[in-house]
């Protein structure tokens, strides 16, 4: 079978009259960041997240090419026409996205891309047979190795993914959306994992999430009179960015005590008081699983969010790029998208906006920059000013979007690279779930330190109680006291741990961030230092 789809690979490159080389990824070794690191290393920071060694056997697809013809699908026609109960309007949006025009992706690109469909569904509907754009053509290689490198279904795919892509060459520019055959394969694997159908149309590829979160900031903040609800422990990104755009960060507290449990009281509490503020809070973030606390909702939790953001009119914003990384029995990951569908709650009841990412899970290729928005719930008027943003960053990289529709598309039963495939997978995972437990036990081991159960994601976010005397100490050094403790770990030590106060916390607690990540044999060591240098701390610092 591999020789067979091989010559016919050969056979396909000496008939492309449009071509470019193919440029497979040879295997390497994809080694995880440590938290052993020398002392003038940076610490892992909230704009560089750290991931998993990558599974290889399905992410060799990519390829070297050049310019393509721009391909625009048409508009959604699958969005109805009355969303008057949608929290988010023409009038109620960020002026200046209303202001903005881009107009090399604006009305006559999109005016082509109807046309081009046209054609496509009927040759003669117009006096022309095709839509014109600058191309550039480089002749593909035909490489010998390639069977010898790549399973068959590897090389089956990756002239699958050539084929949706116009002009088969992955160094142009896309459709601000991205990829139409690549939308298709991701509306179809989240359509498989929520049981519930999933629109092309509704997707938006991204270089990783955080563009996607600037792009719906950007959209719903006005001025700072202007809120949104985030999650305390937050990832900075969602701080970051509501400052950016001259927003006010609304927060909730997560419950330490319950597992940092997310309350509706609380967000009830904090949407209250951010009104008697003279605050119009237009969004709720929930990172599911959670980032730096990892935490897993339950479901029945999950409904009772919906349920608030409807009957609040707020848009939801779910982070769920920690998504395949569940490490305990009792918890299982549900989308927003698949919980609000079980509620019966369709386009016209909620405004849900769902992350993913290709730089967490068990693939962990965070340089690629790949990731995407799926955006329901939000009138046809809204979603063309979402496009409008969209395009005027063009689009996202081509090789980003690959690995994001390969992410939501694995090798399935019966493919020649499942097995290794699963056994990667499976073997990450197990690994990550080994980490976690053996540094949750070894943090509460420690003197005043409590951790909670590492339920899902990358990080644990243990509670640390700092003697009095560290504190002044801290004080005297101008430093938060928990940034203190972690730059004495890391100067006497070498491991990096990122200070709670990074990530917002109660006032008086403290905490730190640590991942996961470093490899499992190294564990040891790191627990051994850790702990060495927690013992000497606090009887330095003892009252």
């Amino acid at each position: 079978m591999r020789r067979f789809v091989a010559d016919k690979t050969r056979n396909l490159v000496r008939r492309a009259s449009t071509c470019s080389p193919t440029c497979p990824v040879s295997p390497r070794p994809h080694h995880p960041p440590s938290l052993l690191s020398q002392p003038t290393s940076p610490p892992f920071s909230s704009s560089s997240p750290s991931h998993p060694s990558s599974i290889t056997s399905p992410l060799r697809f990519l390829t070297a090419a050049a310019l393509h013809p721009l391909s625009f699908p048409a508009s959604p026609n699958s969005m109805a026409s009355n969303y008057s109960t949608t929290p988010v309007t023409l009038q109620s949006v960020n002026p200046k996205v209303l202001k903005c025009e881009y107009a090399v992706r604006g009305e006559i690109v999109t005016l082509a891309q109807k046309l081009e469909q046209d054609l496509k569904q009927n040759p003669d509907s117009h006096p022309f047979d095709e839509v014109l754009a600058l191309c550039d053509h480089p002749a593909i290689l035909d490489r010998s190795e390639t069977q010898g490198l790549f399973s068959a279904d590897a090389i089956e795919r990756a002239f699958q993914i050539l084929d949706q892509i116009p002009g088969r060459a992955t160094g142009a520019y896309s459709h601000s959306q991205g990829i139409k055959g690549l939308r298709e394969t991701i509306a179809a694997g989240i359509a498989e994992r929520d049981g519930f159908p999933a629109d092309p149309n509704d997707i938006f590829l991204t270089d990783g999430a955080s563009p996607a979160v600037h792009m719906m900031m950007q959209l719903l903040i006005r001025s700072e009179k202007d809120g949104i609800l985030c999650p305390i422990p937050q990832y900075p990104l969602y701080s970051a960015s509501i400052a950016l755009h001259g927003g006010t960060l609304v927060p909730y507290y997560l419950d330490e005590a319950t597992g940092w449990g997310l309350e509706i009281s609380e967000l009830k509490k904090q949407l209250e008081t951010a009104k008697s503020n003279g605050v119009c809070v237009r969004a709720l973030v929930v990172i599911n699983p959670g980032n730096p606390t990892g935490q897993v909702l339950a479901e029945d939790n999950q409904c009772e969010i919906v349920e608030f953001c409807k009957n609040e009119g707020l848009v939801l914003l779910a982070d769920e790029v920690y998504q395949e990384n569940i490490y305990v029995p009792d918890k299982q990951f549900h989308s927003f998208k698949k919980v609000s569908r079980s509620m019966g709650y369709g386009e016209k009841n909620i405004s849900l906006v769902s992350f993913q990412s290709v730089s967490k899970g068990y693939y962990g290729e965070c340089g690629k920059r790949g990731g995407y928005m799926e955006v329901t719930g939000f009138s046809p008027e809204i979603r063309e000013q979402i496009y409008k943003v969209a395009s005027v960053n063009l689009c996202s990289n081509i090789s980003g979007q690959i690995l994001a529709s390969l992410v939501m598309n694995p090798p399935k039963v019966g493919d020649e690279s499942y097995e290794s495939y699963t056994g990667e997978k499976d073997g990450i995972l197990s690994s990550l779930a080994k980490r976690a437990k053996t540094l949750e036990d070894a943090l509460n081991s420690l003197e005043g330190v409590t951790c909670n159960r590492a339920e899902g994601a990358m990080y644990l976010f243990p509670r640390i109680d700092l003697p009095h005397k560290a504190i002044k100490a801290a004080e005297a050094a101008k430093t938060a006291p928990d940034a203190f403790y972690a730059r004495r770990l890391l100067d006497a030590t070498g491991v990096v741990v990122v200070p709670g106060s990074g990530f917002g916390q109660v006032p008086g607690t403290w905490h730190f961030r640590c991942t996961i990540l470093p490899q499992e044999d190294k564990i040891p060591a790191i627990v051994s230092r850790l702990t060495e240098f927690h013992k000497k701390f606090m009887d330095e610092f003892r009252d």
